[in-house]
């Protein structure tokens, strides 16, 4: 029952549309403009370097919220499964972000969703998810290569620091974690399939942080 009411807390977070209500804000709908993503690379592209770091702020706190809100509810009950209900909390806010019902389930790909997950899990990933989104990201531009980096490193980590005990809980609860995790991630690289395609043959297009960004 704990797990069912995370993943529809996480939902309900997940249902702020950033994107959308910034855009709506500025008089369009941005899943019509750019990519058609309601996210932050596609509102950095469309409207400028503020609106997507407001988005992206935005996306990442609904996370954190939801992944807050549930230790708070059910830490003390349940301390052997907490990272395992945070989990639930966070998959349900990218889910909401990903398929919001009242946005006929056309949302973003999760990933600033992904980053409050990774900023508010555990302490012991962010290095990690900042040196391989960034480390990427710097170098190439691709914000997609990015992002595919942090979920292939955010997975193996989740199972490495499981086995090794830094969740404090029992092998089941690991596994669980563990098939949680590689869903959001299967999800993640099915959300970024066509950028996977336009990575392998040189077409991807590039983002900035700068005017360039736009003329690009």
């Amino acid at each position: 029952m704990e797990r069912l009411i995370c993943v529809a807390i996480g939902y309900l977070f997940g249902l702020f549309q950033t994107a959308f209500i910034y855009g709506k804000m500025h008089g369009i709908d941005i899943r019509e403009h750019g990519s058609g993503n309601a996210g932050t690379t596609n509102t950095l592209r469309v409207l400028g370097t503020k609106a997507g770091l407001i988005v992206l702020a935005g996306d990442i706190i609904k996370c954190i919220l939801a992944i807050v809100i549930c230790g708070a509810v059910f830490g003390s009950k349940h301390p052997d499964e907490i990272y395992l209900l945070k989990l639930y909390a966070a998959a349900g806010a990218i889910l909401g972000h990903n398929f919001p019902f009242y946005l006929n389930f056309k949302g973003g790909k999760g990933i600033a969703a992904t980053a409050g997950l990774i900023l508010s899990f555990h302490p012991a990933l962010i290095p990690v998810g900042v040196v391989l989104f960034f480390g990427a990201f710097l170098t190439t531009h691709y914000v997609s290569l990015g992002s595919l980096l942090v979920y292939a490193g955010l997975m193996i980590q989740m199972v490495v620091m499981g086995q090794m005990g830094f969740f404090h809980t029992s092998q089941a609860i690991l596994n669980e974690m563990y098939i949680i995790t590689a869903l959001l991630t299967i999800l993640a690289y099915y959300k970024h399939r066509e950028n996977i395609g336009r990575l392998i043959r040189g077409e991807e297009r590039k983002t900035y942080l700068t005017k360039k960004n736009k003329q690009s």
